[in-house]
């Protein structure tokens, strides 16, 4: 009798897809309200490191939205290696700006003079091809001189209103603080609702609206510190800091080459896929373990005992809205306790007010943040 024969062995399993593996942009299908594409050719896209199999959620998005978002982390690809044409060394603080603005929120850049803080936003603003206004902030301008003005028409026999800079998709605010606060206050309307009243009438603000905003720092001569409500409506507070040796030489090096001051920058999107990238964002997943997380870190804020004054609601929303565009910014379609972390201290430190004891011990509303970010449980999704 001859013994049975051996099973056949299984065959080898199909090789696993990459997941995160470079994905050209692609036009959404015909349901989708924009097409996300590139206006100009785009750099070579460079992706991040592929996220952990077990940090990816349950939830299953659709290959519409993965495909949406995919394109929107292409796009801001082309938009930062644009950038990095003109500033030289600061890819992270780049990247900030581009969340920032997937964000739709406000941005108040504070550093010292010099340190290309007005030519970050310049740059940006070609790179977008969106409408750019520029206004340089004095002891004597007028909020008029910002929001615009009614002025009689001698021929029609009644007034009519002259729109001021303030009606564009980025405005630049040049060193905010050098005006007073009657006239810092003209702004505060336009960042919250994205409206300007004058009189009796309500003028809405074309789409999308962005302020970016300078200061050098209080102690400097001159200036007016940002009253807290207006300091809350900044998505990020940031700085850009000195480069290095390395780069500062090669800002020298490529000024050298260039033959003159400006640097050409082409336009990578326009308005309207600007706002189709915003919206692209709100189909980023997040998990409900990590909004109570986000809440758990705002509340705290509240309840440390070094703080006068903790975040307010907004600051949640602000921890939302831009760990979202962290994830969009990757080509992710869903956040990661990383995408939190990483912009925790820029959304929620300038909404921070300090005992007076611990501002006059130099205490920074950022290390208070740091600290609520290591005691705070991380949720596993």
């Amino acid at each position: 009798m001859q013994p049975p024969a051996p099973p056949a062995a299984p065959p080898a399993p199909a090789p696993m897809p990459a997941v995160h593996a470079p994905v050209a942009p692609v036009a959404p299908a015909a349901s989708a309200p924009m097409p996300i594409a590139p206006a100009a050719p785009a750099a070579p896209v460079a992706y991040a490191a592929p996220v952990p199999v077990q940090a990816q959620p349950k939830h299953q998005s659709t290959p519409e939205v993965r495909e949406r978002l995919a394109a929107v982390g292409a796009i801001a690809s082309a938009i930062s290696a644009e950038v990095q044409k003109v500033i030289i060394g600061k890819a992270h603080v780049i990247d900030n700006v581009l969340i920032n603005i997937l964000s739709d929120g406000n941005l108040l850049f504070e550093d010292y003079p010099g340190l290309a803080k007005t030519l970050m936003t310049n740059t940006f603003a070609d790179a977008l091809g969106c409408d750019f206004k520029r206004v340089q902030f004095t002891p004597d301008l007028l909020p008029a001189d910002i929001t615009g003005t009614n002025i009689y028409d001698a021929k029609k026999g009644e007034f009519t209103f002259k729109p001021g800079p303030l009606f564009c998709n980025l405005l630049l605010a040049d060193e905010i603080n050098r005006a007073p606060p009657k006239t810092q206050a003209a702004l505060l309307e336009a960042m919250q609702e994205k409206q300007v009243t004058i009189g009796t009438v309500t003028h809405k603000l074309p789409a999308p609206f962005i302020v970016m905003a300078t200061q050098n720092p209080v102690e400097q001569e001159g200036t007016y510190p940002l009253p807290e409500a207006q300091l809350d409506r900044f998505m990020f507070k940031m700085s850009v800091g000195y480069p290095d040796r390395a780069d500062e030489d090669e800002i020298l090096a490529r000024r050298i080459a260039r033959g003159k001051d400006a640097v050409d920058v082409d336009v990578i999107t326009d308005p309207q896929r600007v706002i189709a990238m915003q919206q692209a964002c709100e189909d980023v997943y997040v998990d409900p373990a990590l909004r109570m997380y986000m809440v758990e870190v705002v509340s705290r804020t509240r309840e440390d005992p070094r703080v006068l004054v903790g975040a307010s609601p907004r600051g949640s929303q602000a921890l939302l809205k831009t760990s979202r565009a962290s994830a969009a910014l990757k080509g992710r379609d869903f956040v990661t306790p990383d995408d939190i972390k990483s912009i925790a201290e820029l959304a929620l430190a300038h909404r921070l007010i300090l005992k007076p004891e611990h501002q006059i011990k130099g205490l920074e509303p950022g290390e208070v943040i740091q600290t609520i970010l290591r005691e705070v449980p991380v949720p596993t999704v």
